[in-house]
């Protein structure tokens, strides 16, 4: 009897493109990420000293009413049912409704956020237009006076309360000199005349064409952007310097020199530019800080941003906005880690 083995040749499966790799592998540590944003804000909303159930029900309901709504919630259920609904509640965009406005947390940031989004944004660009000149200036003069101007300008923006600089700008700026508009977005005669768009009321402004609206609803947000601008801008300036003096030192800048280029091709040319990498990295965690760390400015200037909402929900005992607000802000910050390593790609041809 003969027998006869018969192989079959395996084809050679064919290696995924890098582009198509690297893309699996962001979605994948997005996923994660937003898995662990979503475990944590479940946990802190368990473990909050607060009451879901008499918070909906106030604390004169009967015992019936209080259970009845204790199903509803689904509090009832193993705690792994319960993350596994919230997480695919949150992956649908329902926070659940708000205690305090008694609307969906979703339409609730969405209203909220761009007034934030514009603060911070007007702020992040005050902070890297002056921020990342002065760095560099006060790299190149090493040890001269403007080097002592710009390192006195970074310390007093890290040690200065944000709160008590914004009070002193109202008084000064608003109250005695009147440069500036006062708190809120916009002044009485232009309020909900702007047709809403975007949200951000200079942009919506523009786009309907009045600029009388786009120059007030600027001279209400010059303070708090240029009050936030100048905390980025001390760290961006600190970090710029830092980062400067570091290639400054570097030999082939030293042999750019001997070989008789001009100082500002040496400094703008060849040392700025091997910083810019490091640069993304400070702008966007700078950005992202402005854009969730915004609280206090907001509080000061009655500005109707997702730090002010956070805040009055969680004064008010309102989870559910307070976690639908902190899941946003969480989600801001991988979406900012994100472009960064996006721009790592086009500055940085060795990342590719």
């Amino acid at each position: 009897m003969t027998t006869s083995n018969t192989y079959v040749k395996r084809q050679p499966r064919l290696p995924l493109p890098a582009w198509l790799r690297g893309v699996l592998v962001t979605l994948l540590s997005i996923s994660i990420t937003m898995l662990g944003l979503l475990f944590v804000t479940f946990v802190i909303g368990r473990v909050m000293p607060i009451d879901p159930v008499l918070a909906v029900v106030g604390e004169r309901a009967t015992e019936a009413q209080y259970d009845a709504v204790f199903i509803e919630l689904g509090l009832d259920k193993p705690l792994i049912v319960q993350f596994f609904y919230y997480v695919s509640d949150v992956l649908r965009g329902d926070f659940g409704t708000s205690l305090l406005t008694a609307r969906p947390v979703a339409d609730d940031i969405v209203r909220v956020f761009p007034a934030t989004f514009e603060l911070a944004t007007i702020g992040i660009l005050f902070g890297c237009l002056l921020g990342v000149p002065l760095g560099v200036v006060a790299a190149v003069k090493r040890g001269s006076w403007i080097d002592q101007i710009a390192r006195v300008v970074a310390l007093v923006g890290y040690s200065m309360p944000i709160f008590w600089l914004g009070l002193m700008g109202l008084l000064l700026f608003y109250g005695i000199l009147g440069w500036v508009g006062g708190p809120g977005r916009q002044g009485i005669f232009y309020e909900d005349m702007i047709p809403v768009v975007t949200g951000m009321i200079l942009l919506d402004s523009v786009l309907a064409g009045d600029w009388g609206a786009f120059w007030d609803a600027f001279s209400h947000i010059v303070l708090p952007g240029s009050i936030l601008g100048y905390y980025s801008l001390a760290y961006i300036s600190r970090m710029t310097r830092s980062f400067m003096l570091e290639q400054l030192s570097a030999e082939y800048v030293t042999t750019a020199r001997v070989k008789g280029m001009s100082e500002w091709a040496v400094v703008w040319h060849h040392a700025f530019r091997n910083i810019r990498v490091q640069l993304i990295t400070v702008i966007a965690l700078s950005y992202a800080n402005l854009l969730e760390g915004s609280v206090l400015t907001e509080i000061i200037f009655s500005w109707p941003g997702i730090g002010s909402y956070i805040t009055t929900a969680l004064l008010s005992a309102d989870m559910n906005a307070v976690l639908g607000g902190t899941v946003v802000v969480g989600l801001v910050f991988i979406c900012l880690n994100v472009f960064s390593d996006l721009l790592y790609k086009v500055f940085d041809p060795r990342s590719k």
